[in-house]
Protein backbone atom coordinates (compact mmCIF):
# COMPACT_ATOMS: atom_id res chain seq x y z
CA UNK A 1 0.00 0.00 0.00
CA UNK A 2 1.33 3.44 -0.85
CA UNK A 3 1.69 6.14 1.76
CA UNK A 4 -1.48 8.26 1.94
CA UNK A 5 -0.23 11.82 1.61
CA UNK A 6 -3.43 13.82 1.46
CA UNK A 7 -5.70 13.21 4.43
CA UNK A 8 -9.06 14.94 4.68
CA UNK A 9 -10.98 14.98 7.94
CA UNK A 10 -14.72 15.02 8.38
CA UNK A 11 -16.86 14.98 11.49
CA UNK A 12 -20.27 14.34 9.99
CA UNK A 13 -21.21 10.69 10.22
CA UNK A 14 -23.01 9.08 7.27
CA UNK A 15 -25.14 5.94 7.19
CA UNK A 16 -22.50 4.08 5.17
CA UNK A 17 -19.94 4.83 7.91
CA UNK A 18 -21.54 2.16 10.10
CA UNK A 19 -20.14 -0.57 7.87
CA UNK A 20 -16.89 1.36 7.39
CA UNK A 21 -16.41 1.36 11.17
CA UNK A 22 -17.00 -2.40 11.18
CA UNK A 23 -14.49 -2.90 8.37
CA UNK A 24 -11.78 -0.75 9.96
CA UNK A 25 -12.09 -2.28 13.43
CA UNK A 26 -12.30 -5.81 12.01
CA UNK A 27 -9.20 -5.28 9.85
CA UNK A 28 -7.00 -4.88 12.94
CA UNK A 29 -7.55 -8.49 14.05
CA UNK A 30 -7.37 -7.19 17.65
CA UNK A 31 -11.04 -7.18 18.56
CA UNK A 32 -13.49 -9.97 19.18
CA UNK A 33 -16.95 -9.92 17.56
CA UNK A 34 -18.57 -8.41 20.66
CA UNK A 35 -16.09 -5.52 20.72
CA UNK A 36 -16.62 -4.91 17.00
CA UNK A 37 -20.37 -4.69 17.61
CA UNK A 38 -19.77 -2.10 20.35
CA UNK A 39 -17.90 0.10 17.85
CA UNK A 40 -20.73 -0.30 15.33
CA UNK A 41 -23.40 0.45 17.96
CA UNK A 42 -21.75 3.76 18.86
CA UNK A 43 -21.95 4.83 15.21
CA UNK A 44 -25.59 3.73 15.00
CA UNK A 45 -26.43 5.60 18.21
CA UNK A 46 -24.86 8.79 16.87
CA UNK A 47 -26.91 8.48 13.67
CA UNK A 48 -30.07 7.76 15.67
CA UNK A 49 -29.98 10.63 18.20
CA UNK A 50 -27.21 12.96 17.04
CA UNK A 51 -25.15 14.87 19.58
CA UNK A 52 -27.48 13.76 22.40
CA UNK A 53 -25.74 10.39 22.13
CA UNK A 54 -22.58 11.99 23.51
CA UNK A 55 -20.57 10.28 20.75
CA UNK A 56 -18.56 12.37 18.31
CA UNK A 57 -16.70 11.00 15.32
CA UNK A 58 -13.79 12.11 13.22
CA UNK A 59 -13.10 10.28 9.98
CA UNK A 60 -9.79 10.37 8.10
CA UNK A 61 -10.17 9.98 4.34
CA UNK A 62 -7.66 9.42 1.58
CA UNK A 63 -8.84 9.73 -2.02
CA UNK A 64 -12.46 9.41 -0.88
CA UNK A 65 -11.88 6.27 1.21
CA UNK A 66 -12.26 6.31 4.99
CA UNK A 67 -9.02 4.83 6.32
CA UNK A 68 -9.34 5.62 10.01
CA UNK A 69 -11.58 7.16 12.60
CA UNK A 70 -11.96 8.20 16.20
CA UNK A 71 -14.97 8.19 18.46
CA UNK A 72 -14.91 10.40 21.54
CA UNK A 73 -17.18 12.32 23.83
CA UNK A 74 -17.63 14.12 27.12
CA UNK A 75 -17.80 12.04 30.26
CA UNK A 76 -21.14 12.95 31.75
CA UNK A 77 -21.00 14.11 35.35
CA UNK A 78 -17.46 15.45 35.03
CA UNK A 79 -16.06 18.87 34.35
CA UNK A 80 -14.04 18.97 31.11
CA UNK A 81 -13.19 15.24 30.97
CA UNK A 82 -13.56 13.33 27.70
CA UNK A 83 -13.27 9.70 26.69
CA UNK A 84 -11.42 8.62 23.57
CA UNK A 85 -13.54 5.54 22.95
CA UNK A 86 -12.02 4.36 19.69
CA UNK A 87 -9.09 5.23 17.51
CA UNK A 88 -8.63 2.85 14.63
CA UNK A 89 -6.73 2.86 11.36
CA UNK A 90 -7.48 0.34 8.64
CA UNK A 91 -4.81 -2.35 8.65
CA UNK A 92 -3.77 -1.41 5.08
CA UNK A 93 -2.80 2.09 6.26
CA UNK A 94 -1.13 1.44 9.62
CA UNK A 95 2.46 2.49 10.33
CA UNK A 96 2.32 5.72 8.32
CA UNK A 97 1.79 7.96 11.36
CA UNK A 98 -1.92 8.33 10.64
CA UNK A 99 -3.00 7.32 14.12
CA UNK A 100 -0.92 10.07 15.67
CA UNK A 101 -2.28 12.62 13.19
CA UNK A 102 -5.85 11.49 13.79
CA UNK A 103 -5.35 11.61 17.57
CA UNK A 104 -3.93 15.14 17.36
CA UNK A 105 -6.84 16.36 15.23
CA UNK A 106 -9.33 14.72 17.61
CA UNK A 107 -7.60 16.36 20.58
CA UNK A 108 -7.83 19.73 18.81
CA UNK A 109 -11.58 19.24 18.36
CA UNK A 110 -12.07 18.12 21.96
CA UNK A 111 -10.10 21.14 23.18
CA UNK A 112 -12.47 23.33 21.19
CA UNK A 113 -15.38 21.57 22.90
CA UNK A 114 -13.91 22.41 26.32
CA UNK A 115 -11.92 19.27 27.11
CA UNK A 116 -9.22 19.57 29.74
CA UNK A 117 -8.47 15.86 30.14
CA UNK A 118 -8.81 12.94 27.76
CA UNK A 119 -9.04 9.35 28.98
CA UNK A 120 -8.31 6.28 26.90
CA UNK A 121 -8.40 2.69 28.01
CA UNK A 122 -6.88 -0.48 26.67
CA UNK A 123 -6.07 -4.02 27.66
CA UNK A 124 -2.94 -5.12 29.49
CA UNK A 125 -2.54 -8.18 27.24
CA UNK A 126 0.75 -8.47 25.34
CA UNK A 127 -1.14 -8.03 22.06
CA UNK A 128 -1.96 -4.47 23.16
CA UNK A 129 1.63 -3.36 23.86
CA UNK A 130 1.68 -1.38 20.58
CA UNK A 131 -1.53 0.39 21.67
CA UNK A 132 -0.03 1.24 25.06
CA UNK A 133 3.12 2.57 23.38
CA UNK A 134 0.99 4.57 20.94
CA UNK A 135 -0.79 6.38 23.78
CA UNK A 136 2.51 7.12 25.51
CA UNK A 137 3.99 8.53 22.28
CA UNK A 138 0.92 10.75 21.95
CA UNK A 139 1.56 12.24 25.39
CA UNK A 140 -0.77 10.09 27.48
CA UNK A 141 0.27 8.77 30.89
CA UNK A 142 -0.96 5.54 32.45
CA UNK A 143 -3.12 6.71 35.31
CA UNK A 144 -4.72 3.52 36.58
CA UNK A 145 -4.71 -0.26 36.35
CA UNK A 146 -7.86 -2.18 37.16
CA UNK A 147 -6.71 -5.75 37.70
CA UNK A 148 -8.49 -8.61 35.95
CA UNK A 149 -11.10 -6.22 34.53
CA UNK A 150 -11.66 -7.92 31.15
CA UNK A 151 -10.83 -11.43 32.35
CA UNK A 152 -8.40 -13.08 34.77
CA UNK A 153 -4.95 -11.79 33.84
CA UNK A 154 -6.33 -9.11 31.52
CA UNK A 155 -6.38 -5.76 33.29
CA UNK A 156 -7.82 -2.46 32.11
CA UNK A 157 -5.18 0.24 31.64
CA UNK A 158 -6.45 3.81 31.80
CA UNK A 159 -4.36 6.50 30.15
CA UNK A 160 -4.89 10.24 30.55
CA UNK A 161 -3.71 13.28 28.65
CA UNK A 162 -4.01 16.66 30.29
CA UNK A 163 -4.59 19.28 27.63
CA UNK A 164 -3.07 22.73 27.85
CA UNK A 165 -5.49 25.44 28.89
CA UNK A 166 -6.62 27.56 25.96
CA UNK A 167 -5.08 31.02 25.88
CA UNK A 168 -7.21 33.76 27.42
CA UNK A 169 -9.12 35.92 24.96
CA UNK A 170 -7.17 38.90 23.67
CA UNK A 171 -7.88 42.09 25.58
CA UNK A 172 -9.31 45.00 23.64
CA UNK A 173 -6.75 47.75 23.21
CA UNK A 174 -7.80 51.39 23.06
Amino acid sequence: MTTPHKINYRQKIRRKDVEVVREIVSSSNFFNPEEIEVAVELAKERLRVGTQSGYYFLFAENEGRVIGYTCFGPIFGTQNSYDLYWIAIHQDFRFFGLGKRLAAESERIMTGMGAGRIYAETSSREQYKPTQTFYERCGYTMEAVIKDFYSPGDSKLIFVKILPAPPPPAADTP
